[in-house]
């Protein structure tokens, strides 16, 4: 695993790339509407300081190497959609989770299985994790559907993990391993 630069993945649409300041108000776009992050473990982003804070966390965490966060790009325009996450990387196990957000204008457009097809080739092509995990309120169906699609079977329920918002919020935990995403691949049951 090379730390120096996040390496660009391309898709159809979309291209996952390392995020600059550039991005900041796109960043705040995202995190700052309340449907993106209802179901997400903090509260939607407060101002536009906060989305500079945050991106200057997502550049600290890939230095100390416990993520890696791309920027969700449509190819034309190069303007950021959204995020697809790799943490809490552990490369001796081979295992990461997964984490994603994107713009609620995009929603329902396969941006988001797009995006994550590409991460997923990444995480177990090139870095050949073994298993990747997400964790996802019961409430988010349409997340629920996305990772469903991609091949995770549900492996959990968590009652009462997350509060947030003064809110308590359930958890499902989604698992995904290397030899199931790739047998699902070569048949082409992911169409």
């Amino acid at each position: 695993m090379n730390w120096d630069t996040l390496p660009t993945i391309n898709t159809a649409r979309t291209r996952l790339r390392w995020m600059t300041e550039d991005d900041v108000d796109s960043l705040y776009r995202i995190f700052s509407h309340p449907e993106v992050m209802r179901y997400w473990g903090t509260p939607p982003l407060a101002d536009r300081d906060a989305a500079a804070g945050l991106l200057a966390e997502i550049q600290e965490n890939f230095r100390r190497r416990t993520s890696m966060k791309w920027g969700i790009a449509e190819s034309e325009s190069d303007k950021v959609i959204g995020t697809v996450t790799l943490f809490n990387l552990n490369l001796d196990n081979r295992r990461a989770e997964v984490g994603y957000g994107l713009d609620r204008a995009f929603w329902r457009q396969g941006y988001i299985t797009e995006a994550l097809e590409g991460l997923l080739s990444y995480a177990f092509n090139v870095l050949q994790l073994h298993r990747l995990e997400a964790d996802v309120d019961p409430r988010n169906a349409g997340s629920i559907r996305t990772l469903e699609k991609l091949g995770f079977q549900r492996e959990g329920y968590l009652r009462e993990r997350w509060h947030v918002n003064g809110e308590i919020q359930d958890a499902l935990f989604y698992g995904l391993l290397q030899p199931e995403w790739k047998a699902m691949k070569q048949s082409g049951l992911d169409k």
